[in-house]
């Protein structure tokens, strides 16, 4: 499909979306949001495609955050224009009154961040990020479920809420704690302070710096690395294990849903051909499908509900 707010190409296996919009920094919208969440929908149809990386068009940001051109009023989501967007399609109770008025108290309203958030979390494929620039507010939370973040050097950080008067979105006071440790987390959502890339670096929250010219070209080679000689089902299942696992309460847990999948792996023609290779000293050709194939164990991957 078309966008107008990203753009999505591929490079021989690995898709590449590029937030875009040039005289906004890319800041987020309504639509962008939308859009984002279309393009992983697509992704994870497509067996084509073994990995996305997420980077932002131009070499001063990756995204700005929300885009402030309303001003004092942009966090006022009655007033804002795209605000009918953000709400879920589907809802079982619509929180629109007669009078078209919001009730943004509604147990069924979600943010826009962790929508993106939560779908990049759900994603099948690997998720990279290649942090080109200013990564601020919502462009730098929504990397937090992304499975490595590069950056290039000219790249700045900024949990910038409390200084806008907000708090974190897009479950980042679940994720960003996980990665940086509560410390790190609390002095710079507290702070709202701007980060450079090596300092980003240095709390866990990238994985490596780059020079802006070899930065995409770093972070597809991440991409071949994390996915070339792996089956592609596999990959899938064993990054949704590893996220889910991060808030089970007992390794009970984690053994429960490891038996149910070594041994419907085990029966599948990817594992005949994992060994084979092996023994053969020869590349893989593992032939089960993401799209089709994906074993689900509703019990493990189901999320709980949004209410």
């Amino acid at each position: 499909m078309s966008f107008d707010q990203i753009r999505l190409d591929r490079h021989e296996g690995i898709a590449l979306l590029t937030l875009y919009r040039p005289d906004r920094m890319n800041a987020f919208t309504g639509e962008m949001m939308l859009e984002i969440i279309a393009a992983l929908d697509e992704c994870d149809a497509d067996d084509g495609v073994r990995a996305v990386i997420f980077t932002g068009h131009g070499d001063k940001a990756y995204c700005a955050g929300a885009d402030l051109g309303g001003g004092a009023a942009t966090f006022d989501y009655d007033k804002r224009s795209d605000k009918l967007a953000m709400l879920p399609e589907g809802m079982s109770a619509s929180p629109v009154a007669e009078d078209g008025t919001i009730n943004w108290s509604h147990p069924l309203i979600r943010d826009g961040g962790g929508r993106v958030s939560m779908r990049i979390f759900e994603a099948k494929k690997p998720v990279l990020g290649a942090i080109n620039g200013a990564a601020v507010g919502i462009g730098a939370t929504m990397t937090l479920p992304m499975d490595a973040r590069l950056a290039s050097d000219t790249a700045r950080y900024g949990f910038v809420f409390a200084r806008r008067g907000i708090v974190p979105e897009a479950a980042s006071s679940w994720f960003l704690p996980r990665l940086v440790g509560i410390a790190n987390a609390v002095d710079l959502c507290y702070s709202g302070r701007l980060i450079s890339a090596a300092e980003a670096k240095e709390k866990g929250l990238v994985q490596s710096v780059h020079a802006p010219g070899d930065l995409i070209d770093a972070a597809i080679a991440k991409a071949r690395e994390m996915t070339a000689d792996s089956a592609p089902v596999s990959v899938a299942l064993t990054r949704h294990m590893l996220w889910r696992m991060l808030g089970a309460p007992h390794p009970m847990s984690a053994h429960r849903w490891d038996s149910r999948v070594i041994f419907s792996r085990g029966r599948s023609p990817d594992a005949a051909e994992g060994v084979t290779s092996f023994l053969e000293k020869r590349a893989p050709n593992f032939t089960a499908s993401v799209a089709d194939d994906y074993p689900s164990f509703d019990e493990f991957e189901d999320a709980p509900p949004y209410s």
